[in-house]
């Protein structure tokens, strides 16, 4: 598997653009990113043509991030979380506005698909990548699987191959689509019965997991995980006995976005990366490393067909017409990690 941390040189120059470095000093960028989210190659080009070091550090949900950073972490300059989450922290005073000027690539992007966002006039976020949840399995274990649902979960032969993504909304949001809801009620009621079925479903689970359940699902581990369409496209692509459905009750689409936290070091910086990654010949080359859409309309044009025809890369308008754009539900949040807790106490 192809992984975004990487060693690069250090730089001793000054670095051109709109941040500044003195002789001797390094410029460094530190992002705080979901795992194999960007291409290596395209880091490394990065930092030659910017002579400054990318720093990664990953996380594996939202909820994890946002409590990693109101813990006190700090460092970070340039951070991925999905729109519903961006809102959060902006609410909260969290991130530096975007300086459109800093970022002409901007103009790259689809503005249909911003308009979906927390924040269509990115001016506080600009979109990164489009993801959506699924099921990937394991076709030589399963045969080929004609009932594309949830329930799969509740299947008992499969008992301890499955896992489920540890996080909040992704995975009550799976029960309660499957439940027929949405996945961004209020509905005490509702979350209550998606709690309830989540907490039938984890009996046949081996755990709550991201990164190591897409390993998993590649090494054999597991046959059954609730996970991103990137990732399992990634791992289809290494081992041709995985597929990937999007249940027919449907499921989540979030954008993942590039936004600068508040106090960052290197805003500068930060800014060119977005309009380096925007740039249509850099955006193409990530999508074919990192096998996530982006909603750069000129890069897309120019994707191999082969990855632009992948079901787990290209999901279909049809598909999508079922999902839900995860929203961020404000004081009512803490309505959903109310009943993750007692899922995740549950034994």
């Amino acid at each position: 598997m192809k992984k975004a941390a990487l060693l690069a040189a250090l730089c001793c120059c000054s670095v051109i653009g709109s941040y500044s470095a003195s002789a001797g000093e390094e410029s460094v960028l530190h992002v705080y990113t979901w795992s194999d989210y960007f291409d290596p190659d395209v880091i490394a080009d990065f930092e030659d043509e910017f002579a400054c070091r990318v720093s990664i550090d990953y996380f594996d949900s939202n909820e994890a991030m946002y409590a990693k950073i109101k813990a006190g972490a700090g460092g970070y300059d340039l951070i991925t979380p999905s729109s519903y989450m961006s809102a959060v922290m902006n609410k909260q005073g969290m991130l530096s506005p975007v300086d459109h000027s800093l970022i002409p690539n901007i103009d790259n992007m689809d503005r249909t698909y911003t308009a979906m966002t927390e924040d269509p006039d990115m001016s506080y976020s600009v979109p990164y990548t489009r993801t959506v949840s699924g099921v990937g399995y394991n076709r030589k274990r399963l045969g080929e699987v004609e009932d594309e649902s949830w329930a799969i979960f509740a299947r008992t032969d499969l008992s301890r191959r499955m896992t489920m993504l540890n996080d909040v909304r992704e995975t009550i949001g799976a029960a309660l689509k499957y439940l027929g809801y949405s996945l961004n009620t209020t509905n005490e009621n509702e979350l209550a019965e998606a709690g309830e079925l989540l907490r039938q479903w984890k009996r046949n689970l081996a755990k709550f997991e991201v990164d190591e359940a897409k390993i998993g699902l590649g090494s054999g581990e597991f046959h059954v995980i609730h996970g991103y369409n990137g990732d399992v496209a990634l791992i289809m692509e290494e081992n041709d006995d995985i597929d990937f459905f999007v249940p027919g009750e449907g499921a989540s689409i979030a954008s993942d976005d590039f936004v600068i936290l508040n106090g960052a070091g290197n805003p500068g910086l930060a800014h060119e990366f977005i309009n380096y990654i925007l740039d249509p010949e850099i955006a193409l080359r990530n999508m074919e490393g990192i096998f996530y859409y982006m909603p750069n309309p000129a890069a897309v044009a120019m994707l191999d067909p082969e990855l632009s025809e992948s079901p787990a890369f290209a999901v279909s308008d049809e598909v999508l017409a079922r999902c839900e754009v995860i929203r961020d539900l404000g004081e009512d949040n803490a309505l959903y990690v109310r009943i993750w807790d007692m899922v995740k106490a549950d034994e």
